[in-house]
């Protein structure tokens, strides 16, 4: 409860101020005529008044949105229909900038392959240009797919900006993806022109890639040209070098084009089965980010940094800041090389003001003993943001003790399916120790118990009751809605289930506890896994954990921990006894395991993830060859072990 989680920043009552947040709340008084006592009841008013909130946002943040026929014509999930009649382009907003301020400073790059790079917004709008003009003379046209497999570099934004300004559709898969993930993502929606990058330098180490696109471009019948960014050489015979994309530098023509028109295909995380297509609008996304920038206190004269993949949907929200106006600053390469500081290097060298990370990375800094504040000049520094998976109260801790004291920190939850966020940060709260301070504006997120009782107080499953802008528009090949509807709403009807497991607190505030579709299940008691990883990884001797309850039909559960010690430790029987007396203590003698199993590492996905669901699937029996995606893992030979563990107790039983 909020009681038992100690107040760790408060705004100054100027700082609060001050924020974009407080800017909107005074803009509704002023424009509106709406005053509000406290933020839960903005938020009510957010999510009851669709049509007032959501144009509150255009008008608010001036977007390039034309008139509509109607905000919603009905209010239902699926099929809602936002803004019909209306037209716009996420491209306009974000390169409205380069026409006011094109010698500003727009990006940098910090990469281990290209070195530092900077960008103005002049050079990135001539550069778009030229290749929305070389896209178009293929024949690219709207509608058509683009898609990429590229770092979280210049030419990855550039080739999604030149991709969308001509209301073609946009998709993006991670370099260190293996052929088959790519392949089983991009062979769903038919592309007409694959760009890559032909290697990189990871930790140091070049990564050759050639011969994998190559390989992937040959079994994507649907290409109709290729090209590639040249690292390692010239480019193969029949690709089209980038640098001859960007050889007539111009201003790009935006076509804009319907509120709902598909902007981008994102993905699930794909750790089972074949990924899920996801298809977002340009209106719901444009939407959806100007509402978060609010949350992030986002404004031109940040310098914004979120630490991701480009194959994680952090890729895609980074464009929020450059909407806003505010500089991004580009991390292409491993976060601990040459040491865990080299990211917060970056956070002191960039003078950035907000920085944001998966929780694990912080979770790692903290068991890596580096303290930043005590090296590094962090003054510029503001806002920290988080997300992932999430955070433990330890893991604020070290922020508030390692990096600085004066710091908003504002972890977040939400996914790729929405493109945004359900539970997030508010400038003008103070932040508690383990908990995200509040609700979405617009998003009407609730805890539900089994009979779709709203819980406060309590843990439940993460909904949302009413539709969302950035809602997905549709799967991309599940032409009758039985997939999107199996995916989100065939638990509760006409109502979004995130598969997450949720407290909220009476005062707004919310822990997320884990997937709700790998919850510990005791003798009828339900805990989500955060909790015993807290517990477990709060021992100096644990570097990582990984609890699965195994629950048959009719049988007790069976729980296992799998542990992955601290180099020289071993799991012996003091340690075993240590580990027990944590949970015993810090949860729960009703959540003791079965059975402590050591093991070298934790499978994750490429976001950072636990595979919980993954491996309780194989402990119960299920296809090693389907439960799951390799590729979509950061580290899969990881799941070797897990593989053998499970031959073990099969061969047991």
């Amino acid at each position: 409860m909020a009681d038992q989680r100690p107040v760790l920043w408060t705004p100054t009552p100027e700082r609060a101020a001050a924020t974009e947040m407080a800017r909107y709340i005074r803009w509704l008084e002023a424009e509106r005529g709406l005053t509000f006592a406290d933020y839960p009841a903005l938020w009510a008013w957010s999510v009851s008044d669709l049509d007032g909130f959501w144009t509150s946002i255009i008008e608010f943040g001036d977007l390039p949105v034309s008139a509509w026929d109607a905000v919603l014509r009905e209010r239902k999930m699926p099929g809602a229909d936002w803004f019909p009649g209306a037209t716009t382009n996420l491209a306009a907003q974000i390169l409205r900038h380069a026409d006011t301020r094109p010698g500003d400073q727009v990006l940098v790059l910090q990469s281990e392959t290209f070195g530092r790079l900077t960008l103005s917004w002049g050079e990135l709008a001539m550069r778009v240009g030229s290749v929305q003009a070389a896209l178009a003379a293929m024949g690219v046209k709207p509608g058509d797919r683009v898609v990429a497999v590229l770092p979280n570099t210049p030419e990855a934004l550039i080739a999604f900006l030149a991709t969308i300004s001509l209301g073609a559709v946009w998709s993006l898969c991670a370099p260190d993806m293996g052929d088959v993930a790519i392949l089983d993502r991009f062979r769903q929606i038919e592309p007409k022109v694959l760009i890559a990058q032909d290697g990189y330098v990871h930790a140091g180490k070049q990564i050759d890639r050639r011969q994998l696109l190559i390989d992937i471009a040959d079994q994507l019948p649907s290409l109709q040209h290729r090209v590639m960014v040249p690292v390692l050489g010239e480019a193969p015979a029949g690709w089209t070098r980038w640098s001859d994309l960007l050889a007539a530098p111009q201003a790009p023509q935006i076509a804009m084009v319907a509120f709902s028109h598909p902007l981008w295909i994102v993905y699930s995380s794909g750790t089972t089965g074949n990924p899920k297509p996801i298809v977002h609008g340009h209106g719901g996304v444009l939407l959806e980010g100007a509402k978060q920038a609010l949350h992030q206190d986002l404004g031109p004269e940040d310098r914004f940094c979120w630490m991701t993949s480009s194959g994680w949907i952090m890729w895609n929200s980074q464009w929020n800041a450059l909407a806003k106006g505010a500089m991004v600053a580009l991390f292409d390469g491993a976060p601990n090389h040459p040491d865990m500081l080299a990211l917060w290097r970056m956070v002191a060298d960039e003078r950035l003001t907000y920085f944001g990370a998966g929780a694990a990375f912080y979770m790692g800094c903290d068991k890596a003993g580096i303290r930043p504040a005590a090296e590094l000049d962090l003054s510029a520094l503001r806002a920290l943001g988080s997300t992932g998976s999430p955070l433990s109260q330890e893991g604020y801790d070290w922020i508030y003790r390692e990096v600085k004291r004066d710091l908003w920190l504002a972890p977040i939850s939400g996914g790729t399916d929405l493109a945004g966020a359900f539970v997030v940060g508010n400038p003008m709260l103070p932040v508690r120790a383990g908990e995200m301070q509040c609700r979405a504006l617009g998003n009407a997120v609730r805890a539900y118990d089994e009979a779709g009782r709203e819980l406060i107080g309590q843990v439940g499953e993460l909904v949302c009751t009413e539709p969302l802008p950035s809602m997905p528009l549709y799967f991309w090949g599940d032409d009758d809605g039985s997939r999107l509807h199996e995916s989100y709403f065939d638990t509760y009807p006409g109502v979004w289930r995130h598969g997450d497991w949720i407290e909220f607190t009476p005062e707004g505030g919310s822990v997320i506890y884990g997937r709700s579709d790998a919850t510990i299940n005791r003798r009828g008691l339900r805990l989500g896994s955060s909790e015993i990883y807290r517990a477990v990884e709060g021992l100096e001797a644990v570097l990582d954990s990984l609890v699965i309850d195994l629950e048959f039909l009719g049988r007790e559960s069976f729980m296992v921990l799998f542990v992955v010690p601290r180099p020289g430790q071993a799991l012996d029987a003091a340690l075993r006894a240590e580990i027990m007396g944590a949970i015993r203590a810090k949860v729960s003698a009703r959540f003791l395991p079965d059975e402590i199993v050591e093991m070298a590492e934790v499978p994750r996905t490429l976001s950072g993830k636990k595979l919980e669901v993954p491996v309780k699937k194989l402990l119960l029996g299920g296809d090693p060859a389907k439960v799951v995606n390799r590729d979509s893992m950061a580290n899969p030979a990881s799941f070797d072990a897990y593989l053998a563990y499970a031959a073990a107790r099969e061969a047991k039983a």
